[in-house]
Formats: C-alpha cells, structure tokens, sequence
C-alpha cells in the first residue's frame, strides 16, 4: 500500500538526513520492531531505555511512510469529542485518553531536549472553532465537558475569533493552551540517530515476510532472505497493519494538504497556533518552522495510490481557496500532498496484543493523534515488557 504521494514537504525540506542498509545476516534479538516512522522510532528509545536488545526493520527507506506525509500538530484534542467520547466508552476512559495525549505532548517536549532535537517542537495554543453556525450548541458541549475535566480552555465568540485571528466565517470556538507542532519526519531520524549510538540495529529496505514459532522465540523472514530471532515482535506499522490482522477495525481515508511559499508576515501572525474547524470534513492549519503555511483537509474514503494522486491538484485548489474565504488573502502554494490516516469506530488507537499473535505487540496509533498516542505507547510497551497491565489497555485494545 502506497500511503502516501508526490513528494511531501518535509522530506524535501530535510533531504537525506541519514542512511541505513538491507539486512543480509541473520540476526537475533530481544525485541523486533516492524516500522521505521515516528511510531517505531519512539518505541525503539523506549525499549533501547530499558536495556533490550533491539532490531528495527523497514519496508522503505526511514521515515517515508507517514512520518514524511503527516502535518505533525500535535493535539491532546481527539477525533471524537469528548462529550462524545464519554457517552462511547464512559467518563473515566475519555477523560484518561485526553489527559494521555495532554501529557503526550509535554513528554515530547523533554525527549526533544533531550536528544537536542533540531525538528522544530514548537508550543502552541489550539483553535477549535466553528465553521457552520448550527455546530454552536455542540460545540459549546464540548467547551463544558473540557472545562469540567480540567483542560485550560476559554469560549471565543465569532468576533473575539475575527479579532484576534481575523478568521472570517468562524462563529465561535475553543481555545486550548495546550497544543505543538514538530517536524516529525526530522524527529524520526534524530531519534533513530540517538539510539543507534547506544546500540540500536536500524536496517531499511528490509520487509518482513514471514512469522513463525520456534520454541520460545520467534523466528521472522525478510525480503532479502535473512532470518531474525526475536525474543518479541513490536508492530509500529500505522495503516498498513490491516495487511498483517485480518480483522475489520480501522477505515482509511486519504487526505490532502499544501504549503505555501515562505510568508513572514503570516508566520508572525500564526507562528503560535494550531487551527482545525468543525467542517466535514475538517480543516487544520499551522505554520512550518521555516516561515510558510500549512492548510489540510479534503478527506475522502481511500482509493488506490493513482487514482488518489490524480485528486491532488483538484483538491489543493480547493484547499487555496478555502484559506482564502478565511483569511481573505491569496494562497501561493509551493508543495501539494497527499497521505492516508485510518479513523476506527471512537476515535482511539488500537495498542495492545492481539490473540492471534503471541509474545506481540501492536502499536496502531490511528486518527489525528497518531503522534501522541504513538507516545502514549511508549508507556504502555514498558509496562508489556514487565507483564504489568497498564491503565489506558481496556479502551485500546483489539475487540473492545
């Protein structure tokens, strides 16, 4: 599966920023990680912390999946709101699951300082505003039930939003102090970079094609014929793991973003916020650490990679002109994309073992949040890894 098409903004901006060969010796291992995104390169430093013996392998060159085509906001918000959220699965398990992707966000801010990270994690407040007038009354559901949680929030009416933001046909909105963006394609090769230096075997262009018992280990078969023997499996596969599970349990979509060419002044003015609207399907916009102005949205049902690519200009047109009804200003776009995201029944990612895969773990951080919930993870990996149960596994898990 082609997740994603043309070449996105990121990897252009960054260029090659590090190499790593095809596997062609047998291996063995304590952990085997499957994904060379954001997500595998997080679970990597975790299970690297806790002093496992880790081997990392990917079908493509590092960070070309999603990790090259996601917008990377990073938002406590999830897709679901959470007034709904908790008529979904209760108050207890909505209200853990954004306080999860709260603490997400402060958590990649330590690790960024920590590795001395130059990917561009930025902090920023949230607008969550609405772009129809009939999404008030629940919009302002949603205000209360943040609010009564703890969340930081404040009501912006229509002309405090024209005022502050000059986003014209906003009726109202949310805003949130808490949110951030990052260059998660630059993130995933520092991360990877660090842990290398601590041990970590990184092997690319290297698919995994086979999975089979042998006594107390797990031996893995890869494209280019060498074997793996690994204590334990961790699947940071994103969208393509409904390749591997069988189950019915995420939809796909494809959607569309562009950025424009580098704009000062509408970096000043926006350098500090995260936008998304109550649109369907929705808008989302922040700016780029080099100056410019990100807008995406557009989501359809995912086609196959041609038929989607041949939507990208219709829709990057459609997406200029919808900045341009905000924001009453012409949009010079300098990069067009498309990628895909998977959207399950709540709006929460799918981390946890699956019972058809034994000493596994599958770590499918679906939705906008995928960043933060792949984070999240991190945690709850640490507690697998030590037979602990963590808190947030009942809401997560396959077959809830």
């Amino acid at each position: 599966m082609d997740i994603k098409s043309n070449e996105p903004f990121w990897l252009i901006k960054n260029g090659l920023l590090a190499t790593y060969p095809s596997l062609h010796q047998d291996k063995t291992c304590d952990i085997l990680i499957v994904g060379g995104g954001i997500t595998g390169a997080l679970i990597a430093h975790q299970c690297m912390a806790m002093g496992k013996n880790c081997v990392l392998i990917d079908k493509r060159e590092i960070a070309n999946g999603s990790s090259a085509a996601t917008t990377s906001m990073l938002q406590y918000e999830i897709d679901t709101p959470l007034y709904e959220l908790k008529k979904l699965i209760g108050e207890e398990g909505a209200i853990a699951s954004y306080k999860a992707c709260s603490k997400a966000i402060d958590d990649i801010g330590l690790l960024t300082r920590k590795i001395k990270s130059k990917a561009g994690f930025r902090t920023k407040e949230s607008l969550y505003y609405a772009a129809r007038k009939k999404d008030i009354p629940w919009l302002k559901q949603e205000f209360n039930a943040r609010e009564s949680a703890g969340f930081v929030v404040s009501w912006l009416s229509a002309d405090e939003i024209q005022a502050q933001y000059g986003l014209a046909n906003a009726y109202g909105g949310i805003l949130s102090r808490q949110g951030a963006s990052i260059d998660a394609f630059c993130f995933t090769h520092e991360l990877l970079v660090y842990n290398v230096k601590a041990g970590l075997e990184v092997f690319d262009k290297t698919e995994l094609v086979s999975v089979k018992r042998d006594g107390q280990s797990t031996v893995v078969t890869v494209s280019t014929g060498a074997m793996i023997r690994t204590k334990k499996i961790i699947y940071c596969m994103g969208y393509e793991t409904v390749s591997v599970i069988p189950d019915k349990f995420v939809d796909l979509l494809s959607t569309f973003a562009i950025v424009s060419e580098v704009d000062s002044a509408l970096y000043q003015q926006y350098k500090d916020l995260l936008m998304w609207n109550t649109s369907d399907p929705y808008l989302y916009m922040r700016t780029t650490d080099d100056g410019r102005f990100l807008i995406g949205g557009e989501d359809e049902e995912f086609r196959d990679p041609k038929k989607r690519d041949a939507l990208i200009a219709k829709k990057s047109d459609k997406l200029g002109k919808s900045f341009q009804n905000i924001f009453n200003r012409p949009f010079f776009t300098d990069f067009s994309w498309a990628g895909t995201f998977g959207v399950t029944k709540d709006g929460l990612p799918y981390i946890g073992e699956h019972k058809a895969f034994k000493d596994s773990y599958f770590v499918c951080g679906f939705g906008g949040n995928g960043i933060t919930f792949s984070v999240t993870a991190m945690e709850m990996v640490a507690y697998w890894l030590e037979n602990r149960k963590h808190p947030l596994s009942k809401w997560f898990k396959f077959g809830r």
